[in-house]
């Protein structure tokens, strides 16, 4: 009985972090992907919205958008 206990603990706390984690993942998604629109429409930089601009934005969250902005400031791509 204890160890069913123990392991149902183990597994609602795994549940949880994972649950946890995706979140945070999702909200940086949202927001690099937020900064890179807004960015276009604020300072009219002028980054083409690629598939790739976007993936990076998409993985990378806030610091890929960073990223795709500094690479298109200094000419290297998109």
């Amino acid at each position: 009985m204890i160890i069913e206990l123990i392991t149902l603990l183990a597994v609602i706390m795994i549940i949880y972090y994972f649950l946890h984690s995706v979140k945070h993942i999702i909200i940086n998604t949202i927001t690099g992907l937020i900064i890179l629109a807004m960015t276009n429409l604020v300072f009219h930089m002028g980054v083409k919205y690629s598939i790739w601009s976007i993936l990076i934005c998409a993985i990378g969250g806030v610091p890929g958008a960073i990223l795709v902005i500094i690479f298109h400031l200094l000419g290297i791509a998109f």
